[in-house]
């Protein structure tokens, strides 16, 4: 699979406050492969290292009945947006194809001016304090894949609540890493974990404490 300013939430003092806040809201769920070596791209943003098979593709599915938005950056977006409606991918994927086109996809962008994939739509304005207010909505959870410069923007704003990080049996050797440019430290709690037969770990993590 091809595979504005608010400031970020810390404290300690309403952390019971927030975690009632965050189970009231839709999840925002970042799901990621990555290297051996924490690199989620090569050095020419190749990603023909992935790892994917049946049970790969079951858990994507998977997942994604759990959600019902998807949101992109705009590099990412592209990327998706010329695979996932071709015949190829219709072909070789039909159920996650089926998925990924139907889903309603958010896209964070200030070159693009359009978007044309199915369900598709941009979001313009203060970034943090809309996809707040998306979170509130009534729904699903909403999934990024991939856009690891959104990521880190999300990050900043404690927007994040969960990491789904599947790790790859490869080195890379180089790339970019998935947290690239991040500059402040975030702790994890591990809240899940599952080995493939491939050789793929996923790990679940949720954010503690502050940044």
């Amino acid at each position: 699979m091809p595979t504005a300013h608010s400031g970020p939430i810390t404290g300690a003092g309403d952390s019971r406050e927030k975690d009632s806040y965050r189970r009231d809201m839709r999840q925002l769920i970042l799901q990621m492969m990555i290297s051996v070596d924490g690199y989620f791209e090569g050095p020419n943003r190749e990603l023909d290292w992935h790892n994917v098979d049946a049970e790969f593709n079951d858990m994507a599915i998977s997942f994604l009945d759990t959600v019902d938005t998807l949101l992109f950056g705009r590099v990412t977006y592209e990327l998706m947006a010329s695979y996932w409606p071709s015949e190829d991918a219709g072909t070789d994927d039909p159920i996650v194809a089926g998925k990924m086109n139907s889903l309603r996809k958010v896209v964070v962008s200030r070159k693009l001016k359009s978007v044309d994939w199915e369900n598709s739509q941009l979001l313009k304005g203060d970034i943090a304090e809309e996809l707040r207010k998306l979170k509130q909505q009534p729904g699903k959870n909403i999934a990024i894949f991939g856009s690891s410069d959104l990521a880190r923007v999300l990050m900043q704003h404690g927007l994040i609540d969960e990491y789904r990080i599947i790790v790859s049996p490869v080195i890379l050797g180089a790339g970019k890493s998935l947290f690239n440019g991040l500059n402040f430290r975030q702790k994890l709690k591990l809240v899940g974990s599952k080995a493939f037969r491939s050789g793929n770990l996923l790990l679940s993590y949720q954010p503690v404490g502050s940044q």
